[in-house]
């Protein structure tokens, strides 16, 4: 059988060559992110224009956050120094190309909290300029770029404003790591609590915002039931008005809310697959047209104020994300483009949702991405660990899916308990369990896919960002003999440190780290036996580490005391330090230069294909 072609990695991981179309508030512009000078920027053109002129020009990270401003004329985007997460708001004027920095505080991370169409010249952001650790709302003129605070943060975690800009709702954490959901008719008025949950429930609440009239609040929350379900909630007692949608194993991943009626159109859910169900009459035959346009999942980027025009994408597991504008009223789509085209000249793999069932019990799901053009057996492996870890894994196109499958490797991965998406006893089950029983799934996956003859025993690689780093280092140290060799990148090794150096913003959730990992006051003992750094003298496997050195969330330290541990032991080690990254790899030079070293990494430790660099880049 004919080997199946290299798909180069700039290929893989380079920047897009165009991602994340919006539509303008009045339909007849779309923007979008695309290299200028190997650089991500916003572009705009009027729909059908084949050129469309770059709006902005970073010439450093590349933008990635950005949207239109309600009165046509200005977008806002968002952009951090060097990954250190503290965000600016910048506005762009469409008209006159001048880009404003309306946020210039140092040490300062500011966020979008609110735009409506109703109040196009204003918007709601959250600052963290008077205390780091809470952010504060403030009305933010766009045109001038002028502040007023209008909400004080007392401890919030999240806020909920009305349709017309005020800030009616909020998400407070409670001592004991819950949530309680408090709400106010005016700004001037006293908060209520309405809803208020326990720690088992956290993660799993969440309010989405208030219906037309502003007296139901939509919610998310799994109190009573196992997973997350929309209900709206009567915003002045908390009394279950309607429940919207449920289901009794997965959470609601998320809600369509029209823009005007503050309707529920659509609810979904993140089954193997992506999943809508349609509540809103209205949209049913939108959606079972866009059902016909790709075998993808579909999710609606953005509409315009006229709800006539919707721009779509469908994510696929073996091709580049497709996007289409929708014309409700034809109930035809548009072609616009593919996010990474050069893909389709290229063979994909498949990627297949699996199951099993863990050794105390537990359905555990994940995905598998075969190399194409081989037979299924006795496979080089790697596990590829997701970070959070309260995320989950999701089927469709995975850039690093595809790049292991392409080099001949079996990808799996695996939505270990404390996962999120799958109800509250699933993610539950996942506390106080780092390095434990959610350790154990990932081995029980490795142990499936071994008994079904998939993988080879010897040859199986553990590797993973954020917790998934800290995951292929539980496996070099607390399981070194399931794996031929480890790749981490930004994980913890000293979970004590890592609770001790969290963001200042994140202070207000500390409760949920405590409870759900461990408390460095109480349980020192407890998290360091957790930690790989306990264990470095079971390493024997060969590692590669990469770390961001302006990384907010899991700092330099936590690679550099085991790098530290290691080079003092003699244990093989290779280690990559980016000086002008933070959490992962922004600079598409950086990231292609990590997969090209953990890519010669896994093929000698693993015996997969390799891209030869360019001569002129050969060390």
């Amino acid at each position: 059988m004919a080997e199946t072609q290299l798909i180069p990695r700039d290929v893989l991981f380079g920047n897009p060559e165009k991602a994340m179309p919006t539509i303008s508030p009045d339909g007849r512009r779309i923007a979008y992110i695309a290299p200028l000078d190997g650089v991500l920027n916003v572009f705009v053109g009027e729909i059908g224009v084949p050129e469309p002129e770059p709006v902005t020009r970073d010439t450093d990270r590349g933008i990635r956050m950005y949207t239109w401003a309600h009165d046509n004329r200005h977008l806002l985007y968002l952009q951090d120094s060097g990954g250190d997460e503290n965000w600016h708001i910048h506005r762009v004027d469409l008209e006159t190309r001048e880009t404003v920095d309306l946020t210039p505080f140092d040490n300062v991370q500011a966020q979008v909290v609110k735009l409506d169409k109703r109040h196009p010249n204003d918007a709601l952001i959250g600052i963290n300029k008077d205390n780091p650790q809470l952010h504060d709302v403030y009305r933010l003129d766009i045109a001038s770029g002028e502040l007023t605070k209008v909400a004080e943060n007392p401890g919030f975690i999240g806020w909920v404003a009305d349709d017309e800009l005020q800030v009616r709702g909020a998400a407070a954490p409670t001592p004991d790591g819950g949530i309680v959901v408090v709400t106010r008719e005016t700004e001037d008025a006293e908060w209520k609590p309405i809803l208020q949950v326990g720690q088992e429930d956290a993660l799993t609440t969440s309010p989405l915002g208030f219906d037309a009239d502003g007296k139901g609040m939509y919610v998310i929350s799994s109190a009573g039931v196992n997973a997350g379900r929309l209900v709206r909630l009567d915003a002045a007692t908390g009394e279950v008005l309607e429940v919207i949608a449920e289901d009794p194993t997965y959470d609601v991943g998320g809600a369509m809310i029209h823009a005007d009626t503050r309707k529920v159109q659509a609810v979904a859910f993140l089954r193997d697959r992506l999943e809508w169900q349609v509540i809103d009459e209205d949209v049913r035959a939108d959606f079972e047209g866009l059902a016909q346009v790709s075998r993808g999942d579909m999710g609606i980027g953005g509409r315009d104020h006229a709800d006539r025009t919707w721009l779509v994408g469908f994510t696929l597991d073996d091709g580049p994300v497709e996007y289409y504008s929708w014309d409700r009223e034809t109930k035809q789509a548009t072609f616009l483009f593919h996010q990474r085209p050069e893909l389709r000249q290229y063979t994909l793999a498949k990627m297949e949702p699996f199951s099993f069932t863990s050794r105390d019990g537990l359905t555990i799901h994940g995905y598998l991405t075969f190399p194409t053009g081989v037979e299924r057996q006795n496979l080089p492996t790697v596990l590829n660990v997701h970070g959070g870890p309260w995320a989950r894994d999701t089927w469709g196109f995975n850039p690093e899916a595809q790049w292991f499958a392409n080099r001949g490797y079996l990808c799996v991965q695996v939505n270990y308990r404390g996962s999120t998406g799958y109800g509250k006893e699933f993610v539950n089950a996942g506390d106080r369990e780092w390095a434990g029983k959610m350790h154990d799934d990932l081995i029980d996956a490795v142990e499936h896919i071994v008994e079904k003859g998939y993988a080879d025993r010897e040859r199986v690689a553990i590797y993973g960002g954020s917790y998934g780093g800290y995951a292929a280092l539980v496996g070099a140290t607390f399981t070194p003999d399931v794996f031929r060799c480890a790749v981490d990148i930004v994980g913890p090794s000293n979970l004590k440190t890592l609770i001790e150096s969290v963001p200042p913003y994140w202070a207000p959730m500390i409760a949920q780290f405590h409870t759900r990992v461990g408390n460095p006051e109480t349980d020192e003992e407890f998290l360091w036996s957790r930690s790989p750094l306990s264990r470095v003298d079971e390493i024997k496997i060969p590692m590669l580490i990469a770390q961001g050195a302006n990384d907010p969330r899991v700092k330099q330290a936590e690679s550099e005391q085991i790098v530290a541990a290691m080079t003092e032991k003699g244990i093989e080690h290779d280690y990559m330090l980016f000086e002008d990254e933070g959490h992962g790899f922004a600079k598409p030079e950086n990231r292609l230069k990590f997969y090209g070293a953990a890519e010669r990494f896994l093929a000698r430790n693993l015996g997969g294909r390799y891209e030869e660099p360019p001569t002129d880049l050969k060390e």
